[in-house]
């Protein structure tokens, strides 16, 4: 579990979020979603450490976040797997030496057991015995599998990931959704996702977050949205005519 507490973060007179209160739970997917200039890249890079918030708090779990060293941020690094938009693979290195990347920087496991873990986690994302192959012989929706199997390779308890669907066709993108789900189900992950993708807040948005102006617009789930009364909320998810449709659908029905 990541909390938020009275969240301010500005850029000189720009305030770019405005006192957001939040708490991303374990072993849900949690999506951060909003129009762009909505300041959910800046949330992101908060919690993950790459800006400082203006004022406010950011606990993982019982540890409060902006407090720690840098030997204790590095231990607590350990615990965090990261998916980036373009995936940030290595072009040099294989795709066995790219997931192995955070073991070799983090632990001091023997090649053969870090090749074991390796193997396991292209086995969970379906890519097994593609170890020798380099990312430019494989498919974007296959990098993005790899970079999947990178994220989770040292089993963290909190997983960020950068809009894993960019660039995907929509069959693929189901395929990555599904496996982030299952990846969070299945070790109990606190997973934060920021994503533009409808198709994922309605597959998988079981904790969303709405961000409007830099304020939290709206929270609650991929089951609430397609009642909601939130104006704001209806102007994001509904500006697709389908949306629109698949909305009036379930109304008609309830």
């Amino acid at each position: 579990m990541i909390r938020i507490k009275n969240i301010h973060k500005s850029f000189g007179d720009t305030k770019v979020l405005k006192g957001i209160d939040f708490t991303f739970e374990a072993g849900k997917t949690n999506l951060i979603i909003g129009k762009s200039g909505a300041g959910k890249t800046v949330l992101l890079k908060l919690l993950v450490g790459l800006f400082e918030p203006t004022e406010g708090e950011i606990w993982y779990d019982k540890t409060d976040f902006l407090s720690l060293s840098r030997d204790q941020l590095r231990e607590l690094r350990m615990d965090v797997g990261m998916l980036f938009q373009g995936n940030a693979l290595f072009d040099s290195l294989s795709i066995e030496e790219n997931i192995r990347f955070p073991l070799d920087m983090f632990t001091k496991q023997t090649l053969g057991e870090k090749r074991k873990i390796v193997n396991h986690c292209l086995e969970r994302v379906e890519l097994t015995g593609i170890n020798n192959k380099f990312p430019s012989e494989i498919s974007g929706g296959m990098q993005k599998r790899v970079g999947i199997a990178r994220s989770i390779v040292l089993n963290p308890k909190y997983l960020f990931v950068d809009e894993p669907n960019s660039g995907l066709d929509p069959k693929t993108a189901i395929k990555i959704d599904d496996l982030i789900k299952g990846i969070t189900d299945e070790y109990n992950i606190t997973t934060v996702i920021n994503t533009h993708d409808m198709n994922s807040v309605m597959e998988i948005g079981e904790n969303i977050c709405l961000l409007d102006k830099g304020v939290l617009a709206w929270q609650g789930n991929m089951d609430e949205v397609l009642n909601t009364d939130n104006e704001t909320l209806e102007n994001f998810i509904f500006a697709s005519p389908f949306l629109q449709k698949l909305r009036k659908r379930a109304l008609a029905n309830s």
